[in-house]
């Protein structure tokens, strides 16, 4: 290797160092420079090098000391909020889009709004996403060179590596998704499965955080899996691993969405849910949801789930159902994976308790043991957030600080 060559390769580990410590800084919010040097495998002269230059260059702030520990108090640092770097997230699922712009602090820089927009494989629904999205950044008043990128989880099947999804959205050329935002948007775009996106926000900021090992379940109108194995998120070969709602387990042999037969989707998701109360009303089941069914400035959804969580007999009822199947499934991973945690994600996640019961219920049943009783399980305290805070933390995972 050249003197040149070499030169251009020691500049670009050093700057894809610097994105190193601004991940770091952005995920545990404030960090000594040991505790940077340890998660970088780096020497300590080294990161204090790099981020003599961030605060230098504005990107980091010192702090203060750290608590004491019986020796000399470390000095900390945290991303500074004044350098005004923000990012774009877009949480989406089969009936509802939702944007928010938040700083590198995780803190909200915009008021959350939602797109009631029915996803299908047309060119009207992506122009659509591209209006909404396009009025929003500008009603922000958020300078566009202030913007890192735009992050979107969204259901279907994905490949993020090549910026495809091969269920909704259909765009003229190649099909890369992303690149047709980013060219439309006029920014950086990055997209991923929905339930890929409520994993790595667990991961990060939830009670994922720290483990190796981790099931989220994205309980919605599907039932997403994400997969955390060995600290990262796991997507099979060719991107597109978690397809837990076809899993075969339902008894009703209905057909899915994905054209096969008895998927675990059949008898649980939300939109399935939903018909069942209804159905059940229309034979003379006295329920709240009968009158909660009629306003339709909610969706069904959350409506079953604001009654199962007020303790509506019937919304109970057939939630425990479905919860029981849910957890017969989580069964089945727990016997092949063998993860510390499950989390229990997404929108259906807001009925909390309610679910567990009967999850637990179906381990006890169907899983040994031996592996159930190494297996945590909870319903996550990000909930509904989770979608959003991993859409942005998407975007960093993605860029350079440079």
């Amino acid at each position: 290797m050249t003197k040149p060559q070499t030169l251009t390769a020691s500049i670009k580990k050093y700057q894809h160092l610097r994105t190193d410590v601004i991940k770091h800084l952005y995920y545990s919010k404030m960090l000594t420079l040991t505790e940077l040097s340890h998660l970088t495998h780096k020497s300590l002269p080294l990161i204090t090098s790099v981020v003599n230059d961030l605060v230098a260059d504005g990107y980091v702030l010192e702090h203060g000391l750290a608590p004491s520990t019986g020796g000399r108090r470390a000095l900390t640092f945290l991303l500074n909020k004044e350098k005004q770097r923000y990012t774009v997230a877009v949480a989406m699922d089969q009936l509802v889009t939702q944007v928010q712009i938040y700083d590198l602090l995780n803190q909200v820089q915009t008021e959350p709004e939602l797109l009631k927009l029915t996803l299908k494989d047309s060119p009207e629904v992506t122009a659509a996403l591209i209006t909404f999205l396009k009025d929003y950044i500008l009603r922000s008043g958020i300078p566009v060179a202030q913007i890192l990128g735009v992050g979107i989880g969204m259901p279907g099947f994905v490949n993020a590596e090549h910026g495809v999804n091969h269920t909704f959205f259909k765009v003229n050329g190649d099909g890369n998704l992303k690149k047709y935002l980013s060219k439309e948007l006029g920014l950086p775009v990055f997209i991923d499965n929905d339930s890929s996106i409520i994993a790595l926000a667990e991961l990060k900021f939830g009670a994922g955080k720290d483990l190796k090992d981790v099931m989220v379940v994205n309980i919605g109108w599907g039932i997403g899996l994400g997969m955390v194995i060995n600290g990262s998120l796991f997507r099979g070969h060719s991107g597109y691993a978690g397809e837990f709602s076809h899993i075969p387990l339902s008894q009703s042999n209905k057909l899915c969405s994905c054209g096969k037969r008895g998927c675990l989707e059949v008898d649980t998701s939300l939109l399935v849910l939903v018909e069942r109360a209804k159905s059940q009303i229309a034979d003379g089941v006295s329920s709240s949801l009968e009158h909660l069914f009629q306003d339709s400035s909610k969706l069904p959804g959350d409506h079953f789930l604001e009654a199962a969580k007020a303790g509506d007999p019937l919304a109970v009822s057939i939630l425990a159902d479905a919860a029981f199947l849910i957890g017969k499934g989580l069964a089945t991973l727990i016997h092949i994976i063998n993860p510390k945690l499950i989390v229990l994600s997404g929108r259906g996640a807001t009925a909390g308790k309610i679910l567990m019961a009967p999850i637990q219920q179906a381990i006890h049943e169907f899983c040994i043991p031996r592996l159930a009783e190494h297996t945590d399980i909870k319903v996550s305290e990000l909930v509904t957030d989770a979608g959003l805070l991993g859409a942005a933390t998407l975007v960093v995972e993605n860029c350079n600080f440079n």
